[in-house]
């Protein structure tokens, strides 16, 4: 695979990048320069990182990968299954934020 160059946005980046996930721990992991998106299931970390640096135009410092598992639940009693979902936490340089409430 040839190497994008820096800033370069690929369509790819819009795929690998799903969503910001936003919950309470999410929120206290940005006092620490981290902010954690749902990425696409088969994303790796060089992507991620390559998406986050060249639409958010942030350094990255470091990417940690988790995939969780969808829970079993009920409906009117009938049982189904929750999809799983990669989340990914990106740790930035230190100065640098990426504000989630706004849009890409």
């Amino acid at each position: 695979m040839a190497k994008v160059q820096k800033g370069a946005i690929d369509n790819r980046h819009y795929d690998v990048i799903v969503a910001p996930h936003i919950t309470e721990k999410a929120t206290l992991l940005s006092e620490h320069n981290a902010v954690v998106f749902r990425v696409a299931s088969d994303a790796t970390k060089p992507e991620i990182k390559a998406a986050v640096e060249a639409l958010f135009d942030v350094n990255v410092t470091g990417v940690n990968t988790i995939v969780q598992k969808g829970k079993t639940k009920k409906w009117k009693g009938a049982p189904y299954q929750r999809s799983d979902m990669k989340k990914a936490i990106v740790t930035l340089k230190d100065g640098q934020t990426i504000d989630v409430t706004t849009g890409i």
